[in-house]
């Protein structure tokens, strides 16, 4: 059964992708936009076919000018309503640019520096540090994501009731760093949730409020607002499944419609004015869209400015390329700007699959409009032929162990003269190419050649930086950091007493893990979590011993460094992580 479904999808792929595009005219005309909208018409259905997408928006800003939106599919299924530039969605992670671009309003008017530290305008906040001040932490530093903050305070963060976010600040005070401020890019919802919470105090509104007095009602985006709450259907496949609302509403709480979102783009576009009103200055904008972390080793080409990431969408030619994209486990989201020729889109799903399409979507969107407006065309793709080499001894002793990835725990192996990668439960070669690079090639069934075109443009390569032996991913000749390899350590006997199956003691109504193992493999201490909403994945993650009674993630990058800690009750071991109480099971010696 599982053989034939794969044969059946491999089969609708070939057919998909017969489908004939428009044709691009022969001659183009300076800011007409009709062959963009075909274009992207034809490939939003493409792509909401293949992925079973069930709604989507997309609105495209020319400077001051509105020359596309327009709703795919539907809002509500079952009540035939039609997806609109107006449909309401959860923009998750997109807030972040809205309560970076909040700071730097409150920057302007003497309420926050961006460079002091965080507790000097939230003085309750307080953590530990193994290494690294804490009063390095700073606004700046948490706007791109080098603040060294944990990933999330995950206890409560998605819920049918969320308690308020400010929750967050005072419940941190026995947790640690993950890392010292300004030494690895590690994305940190609880950061910017933070930042939120300095809002509060140095503005002296409620978060909310205040970005919807200074920002959503200023911008005429009256259908927007910052809330715990769902806006409306979400789908799996065609099926509407529950959607859960987040705690965290500076980090991922925006919830609008592609119709308002132009006005944040207009905005951008007229040097922080809209309607006359200067929203935010020139000045502020320029700081905005400015690298921050060029100096950070660990980074390789990942460019980030304040509350907006440079690097990530690929549009040649374009100048600086600005985005964000939002991910919750329902709605998905792309906004792309450029800035120097004042473009932009924003594409929203309300649809679990639609995550890879919005990306793909904003990012030909722009490209096509780039032509239209400028006559920049984009340069042809030229397909390198990699040339592989034979993998030496070296390559094997560099490469044969654990990694920890952006994708959980990878294990690389020799076998039969070859390296393979064992991923997500997926086995993928890996294919020594020159440069001390290596590719990969996927084989279904373990013998049948696939080419992915996706995987023939990736190199993999292995660095020695500041004491980590660190994976870099190249793409569209911008390298980033994607894993660490994992060296093991003697694991005190003791811990081993917390290996087994566990259950959380202090459950909340909203989405957690079905089960949690820890395992000893290979001499690692690994944890195992499984997921309903995504069955038969297992994600896997490698603690390290730093005390008696702690752990801490292994690898570099978002979700590592962060500390495990150890108790026995009694007889009975705990896990306390990230507000969670985890208690092991009875272990059953029959």
């Amino acid at each position: 059964m599982q053989v034939s479904k794969i044969i059946c999808a491999i089969f609708i792929l070939v057919l998909s992708a017969c489908s004939t595009p428009p044709q691009k005219p022969v001659s183009n005309v300076r800011g007409d936009y009709t062959f963009t909208r075909e274009y992207i018409t034809w490939l939003i259905e493409r792509e909401m076919n293949d992925a079973d997408v069930t709604g989507l928006s997309i609105t495209l800003v020319d400077d001051q000018h509105v020359v596309w939106e327009q709703g795919f599919g539907y809002a509500d299924k079952q009540a035939n309503i039609k997806a609109t530039p107006d449909t309401l969605y959860h923009l998750g992670s997109i807030a972040k640019v809205f309560t970076a671009t909040a700071a730097m309003q409150l920057a302007e008017q003497g309420k926050l520096d961006i460079d002091q530290p965080l507790q000097t305008y939230l003085p309750e906040f307080s953590i530990r540090s193994r290494a690294g001040d804490i009063n390095k932490i700073t606004p700046r530093n948490i706007m791109t994501h080098h603040s060294g903050l944990p990933c999330n305070w995950v206890h409560g963060m998605s819920e049918r009731n969320p308690g308020p976010f400010t929750e967050v600040v005072t419940a941190l005070k026995d947790e640690y760093m993950a890392y010292p401020p300004d030494y690895v890019f590690a994305y940190s919802n609880l950061g910017v949730t933070l930042l939120g919470a300095s809002i509060e105090k140095r503005s002296g509104e409620c978060y909310a409020c205040y970005m919807y007095s200074h920002l959503l009602q200023p911008l005429d985006m009256m259908h927007s607002e910052f809330a715990p709450r769902i806006p409306g259907k979400s789908y799996d496949r065609g099926k509407e499944i529950e959607a859960i609302p987040l705690r965290d509403l500076p980090s991922g709480g925006l919830i609008s419609s592609a119709s308002d979102m132009a006005h944040f783009m207009q905005m951008v576009f007229a040097d922080g004015k809209y309607a006359g009103r200067q929203i935010v200055t020139p000045e502020s904008l320029r700081e905005m869209f400015s690298v921050q972390n060029a100096n950070v080793a660990l980074d390789f080409d990942f460019k980030m400015g304040l509350g907006w990431m440079l690097s990530g969408i690929d549009v040649p030619r374009a100048g600086t390329v600005a985005s964000h994209g939002g991910t919750t486990l329902n709605y998905h989201s792309m906004m792309v700007v450029l800035p120097e020729q004042k473009l932009g889109v924003v594409v929203m799903s309300n649809s679990v699959t639609a995550e890879a399409m919005v990306g793909k979507i904003a990012t030909e969107t722009l490209k096509l409009a780039l032509e239209s407006k400028r006559g920049i065309v984009q340069p042809v793709k030229m397909v390198q032929e990699t040339k592989e080499v034979p993998l030496t001894e070296a390559d094997v002793r560099a490469y044969d162990g654990y990694f920890d990835t952006l994708i959980g725990l990878v294990k690389v192996s020799a076998k039969s003269g070859d390296l393979v990668a064992e991923i997500m439960g997926q086995k993928l070669e890996l294919i020594p190419r020159e440069e001390n690079q290596f590719g990969a090639r996927f084989k279904l069934f373990g013998f049948i050649p696939l080419k992915i075109d996706a995987l023939d443009e990736l190199n993999i390569s292995l660095h020695r930086i500041d004491g980590h032996d660190v994976l870099a991913l190249k793409s569209n000749n911008q390298s980033m950091l994607i894993g660490e390899k994992i060296e093991p350590v003697t694991i005190p006997p003791r811990m081993l007493d917390y290996v087994g199956e566990y259950e959380i003691i202090n459950k909340y109504d909203g989405p957690l893990p079905q089960s949690v193992r820890i395992v000893y493999e290979d001499g690692l201490l690994i944890g195992e979590f499984t997921f309903a909403e995504k069955p038969g994945f297992v994600f896997r993650v490698a603690f390290k011993p730093v005390a008696a009674d702690e752990l801490v993630t292994e690898g570099l990058g978002p979700g590592k460094g962060e500390t495990l800690h150890l108790k026995k009750l009694g007889a009975e071991p705990h896990i306390y992580f990230s507000g969670f109480d985890l208690r092991r099971k009875p272990v059953n010696h029959s």
